[in-house]
């Protein structure tokens, strides 16, 4: 029997790649969209036509539970939050209910129904925040600093609830910065992909940054979701850390990505310490471990090949004119400047 998947958040870059991955296994895809956003389904591009959308405000409690009796879905996975970390602070109690409150309903829904459909929860390494001790498991002791990343320690722990005390099979997937040419321009890695071909195409001649010496834990998205899927393949519902267990700095990510396109990047790079996160974290790496003995998972994409196709899609895209860098420093994008070339990147992506 052909399998259902369920998506919220399907629009997103981890929707987009999960979505791919799902129909190239042969499974019905249904994304879950807000009203409010049915036209962002425009930004899966040619996948827009291979999946179905169910419309459905992910607030109301009573929609969501109609929507998945009527789609009876295998899998679900719920990928819902905002897409910016740092803009959590400006809506804490929006976010909570967009990540812990869906998450709530969802799994009421699937345990007032009866169903054995499996749930997955995307959970995030903001969840351990100011760590004590590093790489980090799922054992960890969590410490998030921010709303984002407490809305996703509350609704983390909601699943386990569930899963304990009503024996669901849902799991949580704690994901560290993953990335890919899908990414809106105010993530570091696309800012810098976009600047280091901007300047190689004389558009741009210089890249403002934040913190340099800044280390992350950055794996390719297409990877990442892979991991999910197998989360819910298992025989058994666990949670998983999932990253690449290696750090890289910000300095390593500029240096790549100009080095994609021939350039010294110490001629064009500038550090603004304006652009420095008040809550910047150094250890935050993954120990994936587990997830490759027991998922039999590991990352097939390297940084380098990563930022490498990162780069190479915004000089096409440039090239075809889908783009415009946004300025001679390309500093940070106000929303309304993230929001149309988000529009317009999808064409090409």
């Amino acid at each position: 029997m052909r399998k259902t998947a369920l998506i919220t958040g399907v629009t997103g870059q981890d929707g987009y790649y999960l979505s791919r991955l799902l129909l190239g296994k042969g499974y019905r895809v249904v994304g879950l969209i807000p009203p409010a956003r049915k036209s962002s389904i425009a930004k899966l591009g040619q996948l827009a036509e291979q999946i179905e959308t169910y419309i459905v405000d992910l607030t109301n409690a009573d929609w969501l539970t109609e929507a998945v009796e009527q789609l009876q879905p295998t899998e679900i996975y719920n990928l819902a939050a905002p897409s910016f970390v740092p803009r959590s602070w400006e809506d804490p109690l929006g976010t909570l209910d967009l990540v812990t409150g869906t998450a709530t309903r969802l799994l009421k829904a699937t345990r007032q129904l009866g169903l054995s459909t499996r749930f997955y929860q995307a959970s995030s390494s903001e969840i351990f925040g100011d760590v004590q001790s590093a790489p980090q498991t799922d054992e960890t002791t969590f410490r998030p600093k921010n709303p984002y990343g407490a809305a996703k320690l509350h609704a983390h722990w909601t699943m386990v609830h569930h899963r304990d005390r009503y024996n669901l099979f849902a799991c949580s997937g704690i994901l560290y910065n993953h990335e890919s040419p899908r990414r809106p321009p105010q993530f570091v890695t696309r800012k810098i992909s976009l600047a280091a071909a901007s300047i190689k195409l004389g558009l741009s001649d210089q890249l403002s940054i934040g913190n340099l010496d800044a280390k992350r834990d950055w794996g390719y998205a297409g990877d990442h979701v892979e991991a999910m899927w197998r989360m819910l393949q298992a025989d058994t519902p666990e949670d998983y850390v999932i990253g690449t267990g290696v750090l890289h700095t910000v300095r390593d990510l500029v240096a790549t990505a100009f080095d994609c396109v021939g350039l010294d990047w110490q001629k064009y790079v500038a550090s603004d310490p304006s652009l420095i996160r008040e809550d910047e974290h150094f250890q935050l790496v993954a120990d994936p471990s587990k997830a490759n003995q027991n998922l039999g998972w590991q990352p097939q994409v390297s940084f380098e090949q990563l930022i490498s196709k990162m780069v190479n899609a915004d000089l096409e895209r440039l090239k075809a004119g889908d783009i415009k860098p946004s300025g001679a420093t390309l500093k940070a994008q106000t929303e309304a400047q993230t929001e149309a070339q988000t529009e317009a990147q999808i064409k090409n992506t």
